[in-house]
């Protein structure tokens, strides 16, 4: 199997996951919140690290995998000239051989059964090939067989695309609406996940981060920020002090339809060493130093409806003031906790919103095999420096991260805009990919499903009239 994971998410007496393994566009990528790794364990070269011999995703990989937790799909090989898993209709019809869903479900039994609470699960899925109609037949399954439990999809693409090969563009275009469609009808939350600037038939150039120097053409690099994102949104429902669930995550930013949410980050946090929390905030009043990662040109958001965010990496104590006794600064400033600041700077910022936040010490570990692709203001714990520093600085190996999932209006821009290329789509140029196994008129049905989820993240009354008057363009 080449790109997908279906992950079984299950917390055992509150306990924190120890590591989360993320694969995404054709790697593994492992991320530790509760211990460094020991350099022991360390069996991949640096050679391997930078992406040069690298063919498939366990390359990277330094654990052993029980054989119940992996199902290799034979009939389909990693990025051969042909039998590539490529069309949607060609996953679907895999989850309808009776054998192949036998042995996921003897699998999936297998790791249930070990669980004392199953809070629900994760589903990192392709979207851009066959995969996304992998991952639509088991969130489907998921949804039928454990009714009640929460269900978290990441819809994954990957930074450079194929843009000259025109059939495999088109192909890349028509996976991703069906798979959006599809994962988001059966999750209790979907949430689209990439560095790419977009999901549409214009390519637009990769999220960049001011701290970080990194090789969008490296799977390597994006698939480590991703982890990094990834690791820290999903951290709410996974430590031992939370009072929330993964489906009380997702009901709080799912209500009135609006299933699909918009993934934020910044890795790392740009807090200067030295300086308070609210010293660092105050310098962000207008924008949160965050950028989307949802495959979407808008950058700028200035409401949303709900969101859950998380700051990690920050002291407790980093909410006192530099100048103890004197009148405070701003009202970020007379706060008297770290949850209280960030609280009070996000109710400033999205007014109205519902806004939850989570503040947490432990910073996202950044030892090898992470990349060290971070800029040389950066000390050892990710903090910045106010100028580069006269020696040669150390590996980064922490740094704090900012990421928040949103439910918001910038979803509407991604949704209707991958709608409006998809309705300048003449699709009987591309027969093969319907002969795989998606009937015309099932395609048009998720293409007005598409516009529909794309109606809930309207703002205003106009916002009909707009659409109309782009669609006569």
């Amino acid at each position: 199997m080449r790109d997908n994971l279906s992950v079984n998410e299950h917390e055992g007496e509150g306990k924190l996951w120890d590591e989360i393994s993320l694969l995404t566009e054709g790697w593994v990528k492992e991320q530790q919140i509760g211990a460094s790794p020991a350099p022991s364990r360390l069996a991949v070269s640096q050679e391997v690290y930078s992406g040069g011999s690298v063919q498939v995703w366990s390359d990277y990989l330094n654990v052993h995998l029980h054989p119940k937790s992996i199902y290799v799909i034979h009939q389909y090989m990693h990025d051969g000239d042909c039998g590539c898993l490529e069309a949607f209709g060609q996953g679907e019809r895999l989850l309808q051989d009776p054998g192949c869903v036998e042995e996921l479900e003897d699998r999936l039994h297998f790791y249930v059964e070990e669980c004392d609470y199953l809070q629900g699960f994760q589903v990192l899925c392709d979207l851009h090939n066959g995969f996304s109609g992998v991952g639509a037949k088991v969130t489907e399954m998921l949804y039928d067989e454990y009714s009640g439990k929460g269900i978290l999809t990441w819809g994954l693409t990957p930074v450079v695309s194929n843009v000259g090969d025109s059939q495999k563009n088109f192909y890349r275009l028509l996976n991703t609406a069906l798979g959006i469609v599809h994962l988001s009808s059966h999750s209790s939350l979907f949430c689209p996940l990439s560095l790419s600037g977009s999901l549409g038939i214009k390519p637009q150039p990769p999220v960049t981060f001011p701290f970080i120097n990194y090789d969008a053409s490296l799977n390597y690099h994006s698939s480590a920020i991703l982890a990094a994102a990834l690791d820290t949104l999903t951290a709410p429902y996974r430590l031992c002090s939370s009072q929330g669930s993964m489906m009380d995550l997702a009901e709080t930013l799912n209500f009135s339809g609006r299933k699909v949410v918009a993934a934020w980050a910044s890795v790392p946090f740009p807090a200067l060493r030295g300086y308070s929390l609210p010293d660092t905030l105050c310098t962000y009043q207008q924008d949160v130093p965050w950028k989307l990662l949802s495959s979407c040109r808008e950058q700028k958001v200035s409401c949303c409806f709900a969101q859950s965010v998380v700051l990690r990496g920050i002291c407790k104590e980093s909410h006192i003031s530099s100048c103890p006794g004197k009148q405070p600064a701003s009202l970020l400033h007379a706060c008297e906790s770290t949850e209280e600041v960030l609280q009070r700077y996000l109710h400033t910022l999205f007014p109205g919103a519902f806004s939850t936040s989570h503040v947490l010490e432990q910073p996202c570990n950044t030892l090898p095999p992470y990349p060290q692709f971070f800029s040389s203001l950066l000390t050892r714990q990710g903090f910045l420096l106010d100028k580069p520093p006269s020696y040669s600085s150390a590996a980064v190996e922490s740094i704090p991260v900012l990421a928040a999932l949103q439910s918001s209006p910038v979803l509407h821009t991604l949704l209707y805009s991958l709608y409006k290329d998809l309705q300048k789509l003449n699709t009987r140029r591309w027969a093969s990919f319907f002969s795989a196994g998606v009937e015309q008129d099932d395609f048009q049905e998720a293409l007005q499903e598409l516009r529909t989820l794309s109606q809930c993240y309207e703002m205003g009354f106009g916002a009909d009239g707009s659409e109309d008057e782009a669609d006569s363009d």
